[in-house]
């Protein structure tokens, strides 16, 4: 008895143990010859040359370059000029502001008021079922 106790031991359960077969080496990772090429033609071919900012803002054009914001016509743009379009710009934030406070509060209102429709449609619930059982 005592043998065939081992012989169950030492023997595996469905066979042979288990052993995958050894995976194939990967071919290339890639079909594309874009790693190849150097660093300024990948840019042009894969289009990862960004430009220079633009932005237009208050009807004027104007472009960063080389630290300094200029005018698309090429010359820099005047100190009041600047000054205008920063005071142009602190109104915007300002109003952008404001009209985040407003609907924040707006929200809160309508929460307010789905809030209190609901616990009354539940109470005229209870009451119909208040009503029901007193028949």
């Amino acid at each position: 008895m005592e043998t065939f106790k081992n012989s169950l031991t030492n023997m595996p359960l469905f066979g042979n143990t288990f052993t995958p077969k050894k995976t194939p080496p990967r071919k290339s990772a890639s079909l594309s010859n874009l790693h190849t090429l150097d660093r300024s033609t990948r840019e042009v071919e894969l289009g990862l040359e960004y430009g220079v900012p633009v932005m237009n803002i208050g009807g004027q054009s104007l472009k960063f370059e080389e630290g300094q914001w200029t005018s698309e016509s090429g010359g820099t743009v005047s100190s009041k000029e600047m000054q205008r379009l920063k005071k142009r710009n602190l109104q915007l934030e300002e109003e952008n502001n404001l009209l985040k406070l407003k609907i924040d509060l707006l929200l809160d209102m309508l929460s307010e008021t789905t809030a209190e429709s609901h616990l009354m449609e539940r109470e005229l619930e209870e009451m119909k079922i208040h009503q029901r059982r007193k028949k």
